[in-house]
């Protein structure tokens, strides 16, 4: 008669450790995950980062608002403003008016592996200091943002998320805010996605110093086209897709270096664009005001031209 006791004993040691880390982040972080509410548009999360007030939140939870409510677990209601916006990213950062606020760490989203534990706090429903757990499901994902734009390098969690949880945090058994929650798929199990805390630093210094998270400009929009096996021989590329463009802006860089409606970019300064959301990464702050060599295929031939980019004018 096989004996299982030794072995319900271990699973009960582990059950008991994964209980104890989820209760001890919850109890660690869960006073810095507030609720975000904006005045007759409903509610989201954000996290408190500063003991002076800085929560960050999602762009889509604050929309247009520059006024809002931030209200603790623990009681406080402080009024806030939004410092700034970025819904690229799905990202805001909010000012409120308090001092010595509990506040949550963010760490470095680089370091994560598929598997580990992610423990999501937020306010669901209007269910204020709500706790689930899960493991990351897959890193590096891409998702679209509010504003069209792809959302890289996010992570995906089986931890429930359900709306209210918009902006609230993705939580590592460190303690560390990995990820902000920023979206799940309506009608999927377990398929929830948080913007990386790697990319929430960024938008953070951005705003801080900048008010606006700068990003270059062509003055364009494009979609992804296949292209033959010929033209991507003749560009010394391996790539089998690339971006049409159109919707070219007059008096933009795209525009003053001669681009044309249809024009097909295959590479810029050498890398292949294989459509808008690799066009779009390489549009960053540090190559506003470069001039680059865009390779172009336009009624069959090849051509390269050279653009400057610009500050694109929307950013806020």
């Amino acid at each position: 008669m096989l004996n299982f006791e030794p072995h319900a004993a271990a699973d009960q040691n582990l059950l008991d450790a994964y209980s104890m880390t989820v209760s001890d982040v919850a109890d660690h972080v869960g006073p810095a995950v507030a609720m975000v509410a904006i005045k007759g548009k409903g509610h989201g999360s954000g996290v408190v980062i500063s003991h002076d007030g800085l929560v960050i939140t999602n762009a889509h939870v604050v929309g247009k608002a520059n006024e809002v409510r931030v209200n603790l677990p623990e009681g406080g209601r402080l009024s806030a403003r939004v410092l700034g916006r970025d819904p690229d990213t799905d990202l805001a950062i909010l000012k409120a008016d308090g001092s010595a606020l509990a506040i949550a760490a963010l760490g470095d989203s680089g370091t994560l592996r598929r598997g580990q534990i992610a423990i999501a706090i937020g306010n669901p429903l209007g269910f204020e200091s709500t706790v689930t757990a899960g493991v990351i499901s897959a890193l590096g994902r891409s998702l679209r943002s509010p504003s069209g734009r792809p959302i890289e390098d996010v992570i995906q969690t089986d931890a429930a998320l359900n709306p209210g949880n918009s902006g609230g945090a993705l939580v590592a058994s460190s303690g560390a805010v990995i990820g902000i929650n920023t979206a799940m798929i309506t009608g999927a199990q377990g398929i929830c996605f948080a913007v990386a805390s790697n990319t929430v630093q960024l938008v953070l210094s951005e705003v801080l110093q900048h008010g606006a998270v700068r990003r270059a400009w062509l003055g364009l929009a494009s979609d992804t086209v296949a292209i033959p096996r010929r033209v991507a021989d003749a560009a010394k590329i391996t790539t089998r897709s690339a971006a049409v463009l159109h919707s070219i802006v007059a008096g933009g860089p795209a525009d003053r270096a001669g681009v044309k409606e249809g024009d097909v970019l295959l590479t810029l300064d050498g890398r292949p664009v294989e459509g808008p959301g690799p066009l779009l990464r390489m549009l960053n702050a540090d190559a506003i005001g470069r001039t680059v060599r865009l390779n172009l295929l336009r009624s069959g031939h090849l051509l390269s031209l050279d653009a400057t980019l610009a500050r694109r004018p929307d950013a806020q």
